[in-house]
């Protein structure tokens, strides 16, 4: 893992999700209103993700995603598509936990989520992939031995679980525990990960707000504050921690995984929390399996560098030092500055020096440009902008590597 400028993570990484081109807003809007053939939409999504892979060509990036053109927000349809589990639309408010950062972002501005996704019986995987057809396509785009440098990004494995209310995420006629339900939701991402190990993917970034929210005071002070709960906060990070590990088991050693770590990056730029990595940090980085951590540091609302002290030497960080929430150009040479911050108290926590803490570090953009496809307040060249200070910043630093 030390030298991840020859395999996934690289200097220069980016997080997944890419600005739509309007074109394709334009066709998805016209399919959901049956205006539009499903492959009609296919083709008009192959030709998007084929300009956006020459982008991320152009722009210096070895790690290419599709942009995640094919999903309406970041965590896809792989719940969905589960034997056991069901999408509500309009759900009821009685449900969810008021105080978790997202729901309570929705409450704030008056409004309540669309849509979710809840367990209705036994969780099996159908033995049929979501994410195939997506990889496979991002196969076509790069050549045969780029394929382990494709990212493909994966929704948390306990993503629909710290939203609803102690009881309400699974029937107890179902599950009599969390553990049971954690146990199937991990055989589950395992089953998936087979597939698309097969297929050839190598490198697989997990997206989660869910551990930013242990970082935030409200939600902490909510938590306790809830009666119903029959889990402290602490308690429920060791089982999400413990499904990630159940969910990678079989496949650590051979795939490359990683996991971001995100605030909120909903349409318009919006972020749902705050708080740094300080309360999670032991556990994190020492308990959790992953190889790299794709961390949010673009704001004073991340905190500082100082949790990195806790990082295991065999353990890579990228450093979301830039925004991708606005278009203004951030200040290289204090971002530089700023990484060599971080690497040092990375070698500090590691005993090592910085020339060796700098081998376990990279560069990206905090969060993706369009975690909904609406996009965030920013536009294609500021995005490209974006990208190519990113790359520029790792080159300074990191000369000649990816």
């Amino acid at each position: 893992m030390a030298n991840i400028h020859h395999n996934p993570p690289f200097r220069a990484e980016h997080l997944g999700s890419l600005l739509r081109p309007t074109e394709l807003l334009t066709k998805r809007g016209a399919f959901e209103k049956n205006n539009l053939s499903q492959e009609e939409l296919t083709q008009i999504e192959n030709d998007s993700i084929k300009q956006v892979v020459e982008l991320q060509k152009e722009c210096g990036f070895r790690a290419v995603s599709d942009g995640e053109y094919r999903r309406a927000v970041f965590w896809g349809t792989f719940f969905e598509e589960l034997d056991g589990m069901t999408e509500i639309r309009n759900p009821s408010m009685d449900i969810f936990r008021p105080y978790v950062p997202d729901i309570a972002g929705f409450i704030e501005k008056g409004h309540k989520p669309g849509q979710s996704c809840l367990c209705t019986g036994k969780i099996k995987h159908t033995g049929k992939s979501t994410l195939i057809g997506q990889f496979e396509y991002l196969k076509t785009l790069v050549p045969e031995e780029r394929w382990g440098d494709i990212k493909l990004t994966m929704i948390a494995p306990p993503w629909y679980h710290l939203r609803y209310k102690d009881g309400k995420a699974f029937p107890k006629e179902v599950y009599a525990n969390d553990e049971e339900y954690f146990s199937d939701i991990s055989k589950a991402v395992s089953a998936e990960l087979d597939i698309l190990y097969k297929a050839g993917l190598r490198n697989v970034q997990f997206d989660d707000p869910n551990f930013a929210y242990f970082c935030s005071e409200k939600m902490l002070k909510g938590w306790e504050e809830d009666k119903s709960n029959t889990k402290t906060a602490e308690e429920l990070l060791d089982a999400y921690i413990k499904c990630y590990n159940d969910s990678i088991e079989k496949h650590a050693s051979k795939m490359h995984f990683g996991l971001h770590i995100c605030r909120g990056n909903f349409m318009g730029s919006r972020h749902f929390s705050e708080g740094g990595y300080d309360r999670i940090a032991t556990k994190l980085f020492q308990n959790l399996n992953v190889a790299t951590y794709y961390l949010e540091y673009d704001t004073p609302r991340a905190g500082g560098f100082e949790p990195l002290l806790y990082l295991p030497s065999h353990k890579n960080v990228i450093l979301g030092v830039i925004t991708s929430k606005f278009p203004e150009l951030e200040d290289k040479e204090k971002m530089k500055a700023r990484v060599m911050e971080a690497a040092d108290i990375v070698a500090k926590g590691a005993g090592q020096t910085r020339e060796e803490a700098l081998k376990r570090l990279g560069v990206s953009p905090q969060c993706g440009f369009a975690s909904h496809e609406e996009g965030n307040s920013l536009g294609w060249e500021d995005m490209k902008n974006k990208l190519l200070l990113v790359r520029s910043i790792a080159d300074d630093i990191w000369p000649g590597e990816a």
